[in-house]
């Protein structure tokens, strides 16, 4: 069986933390298989880490979270920007036409910042054929968001929807990757998308961190990055004025 996270953030996103190289590496330690590259609508995280990978042992696939107007998309196998803001069933067909598959991250989760599909877009959605091809999974357990009530209504609504079920770390700091998971028959990327085409895919929890701590290491990681890069900043100036 192969193990995947399907949900990281990189410094491409605007509340990520951490480089490619750095995602890649804690990936390759931990032990994944495969890694969804998926920064706030951005692809070039996603890019960077697919020209990497061969260095770490790790297989990538390339995607991005995508704002809808109804809730965040993740969008796997895709290598082109989708445009944001458009509505979930305009966004699915696009992300299709590219090739890609869509997993709703979260859904339901309406706590702190999140802007997560709710069960009647997603349901409504479904309805339409050509959107049932592409948005396969939902995100069932997902490790840092702050109410894990959440994730098991996710899980009632897969199950009611007999769609394929995936977890996650929706990492946005290293330490966070792989604390939740997907677990696969096989060990590569193409494993993996038969498995969700199959329905096959099991979550996968690991460590359950405590919104505190959850909030509290990000802070520290994301605050402290800023912290570095004003005094690097600062040091170029000087270095400039002294010459």
């Amino acid at each position: 069986m192969g193990l995947a996270d399907l949900h990281v953030h990189t410094i491409h996103s605007f509340d990520g933390t951490a480089s490619v190289a750095a995602v890649l590496e804690h990936a390759r330690q931990i032990g994944l298989d495969v890694i969804a590259i998926t920064d706030h609508d951005d692809i070039n995280g996603a890019l960077e880490a697919i020209e990497l990978a061969p260095k770490f042992g790790i297989e990538v696939i390339p995607g991005i979270e995508i704002s809808t107007a109804e809730g965040d998309l993740l969008a796997l196998f895709v290598t082109k920007k989708v445009e944001r803001d458009r509505s979930l069933i305009e966004t699915v067909l696009k992300v299709g036409e590219l090739g890609g598959i869509c997993i709703a991250p979260h859904p339901m989760d309406d706590g702190l910042r999140m802007h997560s599909l709710g069960s009647y877009p997603i349901m409504k959605a479904l309805r339409d054929p050509d959107v049932a091809r592409v948005l396969i999974a939902l995100e069932t357990y997902n490790a840092t968001i702050l109410n894990k009530v959440y994730n098991e209504f996710a899980h009632r609504l897969a199950e009611h929807l007999e769609i394929a079920q995936t977890g996650s770390s929706d990492a946005h700091i290293l330490k966070t990757i792989g604390l939740g998971a997907t677990e696969f028959p096989g060990q590569t990327r193409k494993d993996l998308l038969a498995a969700l085409h199959k329905g096959l895919t099991i979550p996968q929890k690991g460590e359950e961190w405590h919104a505190v701590r959850i909030l509290g290491s990000w802070a520290l990681n994301y605050y402290g990055n800023k912290l570095v890069h004003l005094k690097e900043n600062a040091q170029k100036k000087i270095s400039v004025f002294a010459t």
